[in-house]
């Protein structure tokens, strides 16, 4: 089950955020983006707030801001509809730039633009200094159904494996001379993703018999205790409790 090697989203160090506990992050980050989530987008000095408590948990965890604002791309597709929301939203038109848009559709495309990026960061933040097998040790500290967490594991693990196999079907076409110049590279396309796809489920059932046969009954076997400590949650409440703060603020705050 355990991989050998650390995943490409992991990010090694030993700083505070790396040694909290994955069940105490997950609640925090949880919380930071319903924080998010409820403040009204016309507040931006409060978006602006959360930029900052963000900025801080990196400098913290020492995640290089190279490192998040390229991994804050995977965004781009989901939000690509915000900037569109100008130009076809009803109500008041204003001019920015020469040009008549929606004053109400700019403040949705703010709001989706704002609020998914903030979001997207502290995920990307979560997942840098968290393993994600230990993630998935504490969604089950946090009474999460063990057939989910364990379909999770096995994905996790097996995507690496099926993305290997693929990459040596890959080269051993490449060694034959094919190259996918135009649609007749089609059929020979097809028919490599159907051999993976049998020598996938192949694999599978191979693996599902080993585990099977080391006395394997619907429940895997702990790999590490993951409890947190009464001063480990209140670290980890630092974050959620002053974006609530901050999010109050912004309802109160006209």
């Amino acid at each position: 089950m355990g991989a050998g090697h650390a995943h490409r989203l992991y990010v090694a160090g030993a700083s505070p955020i790396h040694r909290l506990p994955p069940q105490c992050k997950l609640v925090a980050v949880l919380l930071f983006v319903l924080a998010v989530v409820a403040t009204p987008r016309e507040r931006v000095w409060a978006f602006a707030g959360y930029a900052v408590l963000l900025a801080v948990v990196a400098a913290v965890a020492r995640i290089p801001a190279g490192l998040v604002l390229r991994r804050v791309v995977i965004e781009v597709p989901f939000v690509a509809f915000a900037f569109l929301l100008p130009f076809i939203a009803e109500g008041e038109r204003i001019a920015v730039l020469g040009v008549r848009v929606s004053e109400d559709g700019l403040w949705g495309a703010w709001n989706i633009l704002a609020k998914g990026t903030l979001g997207v960061v502290a995920s990307i933040l979560l997942a840098s200094t968290t393993e994600p097998r230990v993630l998935l040790l504490g969604i089950e500290r946090l009474r999460a159904p063990q057939l989910l967490t364990q379909i999770a594991a096995f994905m996790l693990r097996y995507t690496d494996v099926v993305s290997a196999e693929l990459a040596r079907m890959r080269t051993a076409r490449a060694a034959r001379g094919f190259e996918a110049r135009d649609l007749r590279a089609t059929r020979v396309l097809a028919r490599s993703l159907g051999a993976l796809f049998l020598r996938s489920y192949e694999r599978g059932e191979r693996v599902h018999l080993a585990m099977v046969s080391r006395g394997y009954a619907g429940r895997m076997p702990a790999t590490a205790d993951v409890g947190a400590t009464a001063a480990q949650w209140s670290a980890a409440a630092v974050l959620p409790a002053v974006a609530a703060l901050l999010a109050a603020a912004a309802w109160m705050v006209p």
